[in-house]
């Protein structure tokens, strides 16, 4: 086992230029990923991934996810993992309130999609393992395909029995999968994998190990094979697997992965997982990023993900579960498509509209600013649509992005508890949210009240409410601009 926690030294930081050539579909641009867009890759792959937002960094802005908990079964023991925990506002894989048959799960997806007309994909993220709880995975999959035709289907498996459904996901039409490949180092994964449930046998230790890793490898091959697209997930453990990533991250693109998606380590003792009651820790958004940083070159990276429930519904980033358990779900129920038809119309439109004026600005700006001008950080508060449309008092998120003479990237995203309760601020929470937003110097929103922004100016933070409701894109730009015009007539006059 690595003893050796990664840091922000440790790695050899790539450059912002450098991104990876996705492998996957013909992908030729240094762009192609999950932040690429249609001029990034071919029609078929953009086709794919335009509406699927774990799969694109701009659909995520526009399309939701749902996730059923029909696999409740699962059959190997990761040391981050307790599927008995439950809180409805506990954002974690593995976490659910209701398990669901088949037939629930399909009234429950007709349901979402009459009042949420964003869903664009369903998923089986288990609880357990949807491979190895194939049959309610498969009935499910076939009654939602009946009744909603349209819907994406998108399938998470930890690969240890998803070779033996390989040639059933492709008659279905299933265009993505997720594989969680934490290791490819069978030493490695026994500090990861305490046992695994293969051929009517528990596994322990290297023989578990080696077999999970043959397994995994067979389903990312087959997969890719069968012109699927397939999302690795890796979850970054201090001191067991974080520099190890590394050489995941080389492999997986190698094999051909679409995206890999690194995600921190969620080891709070209160849940129970065997990594929480060992006090191993997860780690800190700088060695996150100094990883993500580091495998420039490597795979394309998934840098938007919100490690949801296996029951989410709704944006990434929100949870509206809660409003669609099956006491509220009619019993009888049919599907009326126009809504989602009205939307997606809207959001055709909408995404040209917002690509043209990003463009705009893009040329301005790249001919305004010198390439060597130091890139600007900026979070943002957004309720979606690539819009900064929240206030400032009810973000329990912001996203972050980095603005250079070349343009805008999503970097990450920071959570917090919502300043802001029934039109009350709440000091303690200010208080977590600078703390949260620490080390970004601007911050953008819809609206903001006089004395959080004071606060957030005392911290060093200015808050900026002069873009409500504009592009994220095009706002960010143009204050980039700006600040660069305001530095050259500060140089002149000194």
């Amino acid at each position: 086992m690595n003893d050796t926690v990664i840091s922000l030294d440790a790695l050899k930081i790539g450059s912002r230029e450098t991104l990876a050539a996705s492998v996957a579909g013909g992908c030729s641009s240094s762009t192609c990923g999950s932040a690429a867009g249609p001029a990034d890759m071919p029609p078929q792959i953009w086709e794919k991934v335009k509406d699927h937002p774990c799969y694109s960094e701009e659909a995520h802005h526009y399309f939701a996810r749902m996730h059923v908990a029909v696999a409740p079964a699962c059959n190997i023991q990761c040391n981050y993992c307790n599927r008995k925990y439950d809180c409805s506002n506990e954002s974690r894989p593995g976490v659910v309130s209701e398990r669901l048959t088949p037939e629930q799960a399909a009234r429950k997806v007709i349901a979402v999609a009459n009042e949420v007309p964003q869903l664009s994909v369903l998923g089986i993220a288990g609880p357990g393992d949807g491979a190895y709880d194939w049959r309610k995975t498969r009935a499910t999959f076939d009654l939602v395909r009946a009744a909603l035709p349209d819907i994406r289907l998108c399938l998470s498996s930890n690969g240890l029995s998803l070779p033996d459904h390989l040639d059933e996901l492709a008659e279905m039409a299933i265009g993505h999968v997720t594989l969680t490949i934490n290791m490819i180092d069978p030493q490695i994964g026994t500090a990861i994998y305490p046992w695994i449930f293969w051929k009517g046998k528990r596994r322990t230790g290297l023989e578990a190990s080696r077999i999970l890793h043959e397994r995994q490898m067979q389903s990312l091959e087959g997969l890719v094979a069968r012109d699927i697209l397939v999302k690795v997930n890796s979850v970054m453990i201090p001191g067991i697997n974080d520099r190890h990533l590394l050489e995941v991250n080389r492999v997986v693109k190698a094999k051909g992965a679409f995206l890999h998606n690194i995600m921190p380590l969620i080891s709070a003792p209160e849940h129970g997982t065997a990594y929480g009651m060992a006090g191993q820790r997860g780690p800190t958004a700088a060695e996150l990023k100094a990883l993500q940083d580091a495998c420039a070159g490597g795979a394309n990276l998934m840098r938007h993900c919100r490690q949801c429930r296996a029951d989410a519904v709704g944006l990434l980033g929100e949870d509206r579960g809660q409003e669609f358990t099956m006491e509220l779900v009619p019993e009888t129920i049919r599907y009326d498509p126009s809504k989602r038809q009205a939307y997606r119309e809207w959001v055709a439109r909408e995404r040209e509209d917002r690509r043209s004026a990003a463009t705009q600005a893009q040329a301005v700006t790249g001919g305004t600013v010198a390439a060597d001008t130091p890139p600007m950080l900026a979070a943002v508060c957004t309720r979606g649509g690539g819009r900064i449309n929240q206030h400032f008092g009810h973000a329990k998120e912001f996203q972050l992005f980095e603005v250079d003479a070349k343009g805008v990237r999503f970097i990450t995203h920071r959570r917090a508890d919502n300043y802001c309760i029934g039109g009350e601020g709440i000091e303690d929470r200010l208080d977590a949210v600078i703390e949260t937003l620490a080390g970004v110097p601007i911050i953008l929103c819809a609206k903001i009240g006089d004395c959080p922004c004071a606060s957030l100016a005392a911290a060093g933070i200015e808050a900026i409410d002069a873009y409500a409701h504009d592009y994220i894109e095009t706002s960010l730009l143009d204050l980039y601009r700006q600040r660069h015009r305001q530095a050259e007539r500060r140089a002149t006059r000194a």
